[in-house]
């Protein structure tokens, strides 16, 4: 049977991979994101697009309504809008204080208050039981990210997913979290990193290569399928091992 899945941050990247995945699979698939014209050209098959800011709660009542309008119940959300503060406007003027307030707050918005806004405003929606809500973090949750800022916002989500594993547990609802490591063919960085950087960053892994939006989104697939139906309150990570180091 057909089933109902959000994704946000649907237009590029791991989301785009994991919306392909499951529309491949017969689901029915509404993609959310902040660029309406990403959306529109992700070429997912007879996917529903909304656009929309879900750091902004009135803009998430938007997007609410359409899945009631469109979709009723909710059988997958996937938490994949977020990404690098860095690539932002910068913070005006040049007070180093403020430059740090902005940096924070820029990230937390993009990677944490989307995420729990959007899950906030589709709980009662979420199917009982059977119903899947997966997150986004960062193997910088674990190793740090440079800043703090980015690493910080990605770390939030793991209490909030395990809080609300307990919360939803007695209606049938697991709730789990994917820690990518480095991915390429996604926007992170902005266009192409250097290449000793990349050298860098495969030779962490064990597995010798650099990881792809469609290991993440077979893990998410896998995450929401029946099979996965007693794992809850977890951290995957898709790494190749280099969490562990190498």
């Amino acid at each position: 049977m057909a089933r109902n899945v959000v994704i946000s941050g649907g237009g590029t990247g791991i989301g785009l991979a994991t919306a392909r995945a499951f529309a491949e699979s017969g689901d029915r698939v509404l993609l959310l994101g902040r660029r309406a014209e990403v959306l529109e050209k992700a070429g997912v098959d007879r996917a529903l697009t909304y656009a929309a800011d879900l750091a902004d709660a009135e803009s998430v009542r938007g997007v609410a309504e359409f899945v009631g309008r469109e979709f009723g119940t909710v059988d997958v959300l996937i938490h994949s809008a977020g990404g690098n503060g860095g690539l932002e406007p910068a913070a005006e003027g040049d007070d180093p204080l403020d430059a740090v307030a902005h940096d924070w707050q820029v990230n937390f918005r993009l990677n944490t208050l989307t995420a729990v806004l959007l899950t906030e405003a589709l709980r009662e929606r979420l199917a009982s039981p059977g119903g899947r809500v997966l997150f986004l973090s960062s193997i910088a949750a674990y190793r740090g990210s440079g800043s703090g800022a980015y690493a910080a916002s990605k770390a939030a989500l793991h209490p909030y997913a395990f809080d609300l594993a307990r919360e939803l547990g007695s209606r049938g609802i697991t709730v789990n979290v994917v820690a990518p490591g480095y991915i390429e063919d996604t926007e992170f960085f902005g266009g192409a990193i250097q290449e000793a950087r990349r050298a860098r960053l495969v030779a962490e892994t064990s597995t010798g290569r650099a990881g792809t939006p469609a290991d993440v989104a077979d893990t998410l697939h896998w995450l929401a399928s029946p099979g996965a139906g007693h794992i809850t309150a977890q951290i995957l990570q898709v790494n190749g091992g280099a969490e562990r180091g190498h």
